[in-house]
C-alpha cells in the first residue's frame, strides 16, 4: 500500500493543475482590483479572495490528501471534477468551447483517474 498507482499521481496532478488555476486567478483579480478601479470593490475583492482560498484547497487536497495517500483526498477531488463539468458545458454553449472543452476534458479525466480501480484500492485498500 505505500506505492502510489499511475492513476493515483495523475489525479494528484489535475486537481493540483486546478488549484494552481485557481490560486492564479484569484492572484489576478486581487492585483487588478488594487492597481484598477472596479465597479464594486466588495464584490472583486470576494471574488479575489474566493479564487485564492478555493485554489490553496485544492493545492492542499492534491498534495496533503492524494499524493500522501489519504482517504479523504478524494471526496473533495471528486466533487471538484463533478462541479466542472456544468461550467464547462456552460462555456461550450454560451460560445467559449475553447474554454469549455479542454475543462470538460480535464474533468473527465479527473473523475476516470479519481474513480479508477487502483486509486481506489491505493486508497481504501482490499476491504
Amino acid at each position: 500500500m505505500n506505492r502510489r498507482p499511475l492513476t493515483l499521481l495523475i489525479a494528484a496532478a489535475i486537481v493540483a493543475l486546478e488549484g494552481l488555476v485557481a490560486l492564479g486567478l484569484g492572484v489576478y483579480v486581487a492585483v487588478e482590483t488594487l492597481i484598477g478601479k472596479p465597479d464594486d470593490m466588495t464584490t472583486a475583492a470576494a471574488e479575489a479572495g474566493f479564487g485564492v482560498l478555493v485554489g490553496a484547497g485544492l493545492l492542499w487536497v492534491a498534495w496533503g490528501g492524494l499524493f500522501k495517500m489519504e482517504r479523504w483526498g478524494r471526496a473533495p477531488g471528486v466533487l471538484t471534477q463533478i462541479f466542472m463539468v456544468p461550467v464547462a458545458v456552460t462555456l461550450i454553449q454560451s460560445g467559449q468551447p475553447q474554454l469549455g472543452i479542454p475543462l470538460l476534458v480535464i474533468a473527465v479525466a479527473g473523475l476516470a483517474t479519481l474513480l479508477a480501480p487502483p486509486t481506489t484500492h491505493a486508497l481504501y485498500g482490499d476491504g
